[in-house]
């Protein structure tokens, strides 16, 4: 993998992250392995599934999730190291043309840099600057976060709580005909969960869009309609269920935390703590130092 940076001006710059085979092919085959140990597929004896099939039916969505977990964890690591002060998130560009066929990707995100200046003070009231802590709950929440993001998809035979499930979305009316994978954490009415919970492959459930997730945002990428159009709909939708996945926690040991913060730099759980307790009172010192910014300005 390879990370630059190109300065725009002052104020911006945009990174480009390229990323080769060798950067994701042996995640991808270790996960697809196991995906054919777990395949429950009519004609094939279980863990006898023919890989091309397993590569077929699997290897896509294991590649996109296997690139976009590379990017997070490089892109955030590169900015802390080059100490880039970025102002909200880095935007990534649109590609019109991007094959998820190609073996070799490159992504580029647009960075809004802080400007530099001096504040000259001239007050007798007190500003207070905040020092926020990062508690045991928030690091325990953040450790079971990462154990789900890292963890591997088992295929399943009917949903259960927790399970992500795949399918496609139609509605005739509204053009709507969408392919895409919904957690059922985050579904927010227990009708909708009802619905879906018992299910198998190959069922079609039907939805109302109105308040079916807990974040309203997600309802337009999981129809794939604009965000303007998503505010508010309130139609029924068929749910087609293609894949069923529960994703397993990922262990806690040597190799994840490599993989998260470098080779031999944490060694044990406790270590990995203390290393999100103190990246995430770094960001806060961040935004207490914005915070002083905007009260002094």
């Amino acid at each position: 993998m390879n990370i630059t940076k190109e300065q725009i001006d002052d104020l911006n710059a945009v990174v480009k992250v390229a990323i080769s085979k060798e950067d994701y092919q042996d995640k991808v085959d270790k996960i697809l392995k196991d995906y054919r140990k777990q395949a429950n597929i009519p004609g094939f004896r279980k863990g006898q599934v023919p890989m091309g099939l397993i590569k077929k039916q699997y290897g896509k969505a294991v590649l996109v999730d296997e690139v976009n977990k590379l990017i997070q964890d490089n892109l955030n690591k590169y900015l802390t190291e080059e100490k880039l002060d970025v102002l909200g998130n880095p935007l990534p560009k649109q590609q019109d043309n991007f094959n998820w066929e190609e073996e070799e990707f490159s992504f580029e995100f647009e960075l809004g840099l802080a400007p530099e200046f001096e504040v000259s003070l001239k007050t007798k009231k007190s500003i207070p600057h905040y020092k926020i802590v990062a508690d045991k709950k928030m690091v325990s929440e953040q450790v079971d976060r990462i154990k789900r993001q890292y963890g591997k998809l088992v295929n399943k035979s009917e949903i259960e709580k927790g399970f992500e499930v795949t399918g496609t979305f139609t509605n005739e009316e509204e053009e709507i005909n969408h392919k895409t994978t919904i957690e059922l954490d985050k579904i927010k009415t227990k009708k909708s969960l009802d619905c879906l919970l018992g299910k198998k492959v190959g069922d079609k459930v039907t939805l109302k869009t109105k308040g079916l997730f807990k974040e309203a945002y997600l309802l337009s990428g999981a129809l794939g309609i604009a965000r303007e159009k998503a505010d508010g709909l309130d139609i029924q939708v068929d749910f087609t269920i293609e894949e069923i996945n529960d994703r397993e926690a990922a262990a806690l040991d040597q190799g994840l935390f490599d993989r998260l913060f470098g080779e031999g730099a944490v060694s044990s759980e406790a270590d990995m703590r203390a290393k999100i307790k103190e990246d995430a009172e770094k960001q806060f010192e961040q935004q207490a130092d914005q915070k002083l910014l905007n009260d002094v300005t």
